[in-house]
């Protein structure tokens, strides 16, 4: 099928990747290769990093969390980044560079987590390491600087679902407090059944054969997704209630299998009474935001910025 991609955006099409989940491990090498790649001369001036490995979920190995501390610290709020790749791919790069970038130009401490995939360790494991991470980054705000009650979470694609889960965790649980959350193309729906999924089978990047493989390998098997026993904290699509969550924003791609499901969500959220803001980026696909010279690629970064600084309440250098 022909989509009408902005121009700039069109013309980097045939130099992306492929994504093949079929192949589980060939996909996590191409995703390292594709990522150490777009990393070039890179500039980690201004922040300090460190790794550490803490508690898991009882019973579970330790999650591995890498910690963003910048010289010139802004604020007092986390930013709690999870990152995306279908429940099935990435680790701690994945969000490296943007997060040294972020850190850096807002002054904020962030803690990025790296959660056990699919399929390995399907659900509930990937989002119970992430509320493991988040339970001891709230423990330790006195020794990170942070203000526990100032946490922001911040996914992109899987990443962002896992996000508005754990934001639907914390509700349930009684636990962490959560200020904000930033969901950038979530992947929230295992039902596979809005129009813009039905339609978009061929897109780059992301299409409707790597939401069904995400889904079956996140879920546990095939024949699991779309069932009516799929909880609500797996697929955040399927929660009616959304009263009592943190403050949202979310975006949208236009030519995205997952855009109605985002749209959809953002409209639940404010259907509930939940402040939530939505952007719909014209002639984008998933992931389009990799060719970073696109017009479109720079205002998508420049409003994620914007955002933040407005709920961090600081000013982005």
């Amino acid at each position: 099928m022909s989509y009408p991609f902005d121009p700039e955006i069109a013309a980097a099409v045939p130099m992306l990747p492929e994504v093949d989940l079929v192949d589980v491990a060939a996909a996590r090498a191409g995703m390292a290769e594709l990522i150490a790649s777009m990393r070039g001369d890179f500039d980690d001036n201004g922040v300090s990093t460190r790794d550490e490995s803490v508690p898991g979920p009882e019973g579970a190995p330790d999650v591995p969390v890498r910690i963003y501390t910048p010289d010139r610290v802004a604020t007092n709020a986390l930013v709690f980044d999870i990152h995306g790749g279908g429940f099935a791919l990435g680790d701690l790069e994945v969000d490296h560079a943007s997060n040294v970038e972020l850190a850096r130009d807002l002054g904020v401490v962030i803690v990025s987590v790296e959660y056990r995939l699919a399929p390995e360790n399907p659900y509930p494991a990937g989002l119970e390491d992430c509320y493991a991470a988040l339970e001891w980054s709230v423990k330790h705000a006195d020794e990170l600087g942070v203000d526990p009650e100032k946490v922001v979470l911040y996914g992109v694609s899987a990443g962002g679902g896992l996000a508005a889960a754990l934001a639907l965790l914390a509700r349930d649980r009684g636990g962490p407090a959560v200020a904000f959350q930033f969901l950038a193309v979530p992947e929230l729906d295992d039902r596979l059944e809005s129009g813009s999924m039905r339609q978009f089978s061929d897109t780059p990047i992301w299409h409707r054969g790597a939401a069904e493989l995400s889904w079956d390998y996140y879920l546990g098997g095939a024949g699991k997704r779309g069932g009516a026993d799929v909880p609500v904290y797996a697929a955040p699509a399927r929660a009616t209630d959304l009263s009592g969550l943190p403050p949202a924003y979310v975006s949208v791609m236009e030519f995205d299998p997952l855009r109605d499901e985002g749209i959809a969500y953002a409209q639940g959220l404010l259907a509930a009474g939940v402040p939530a803001e939505l952007h719909l980026f014209p002639g984008t696909f998933h992931g389009s935001g990799v060719i970073q010279h696109a017009t479109v690629s720079r205002r998508e970064a420049v409003e994620r910025r914007a955002v933040l600084s407005r709920v961090l309440g600081v000013e982005a250098d």
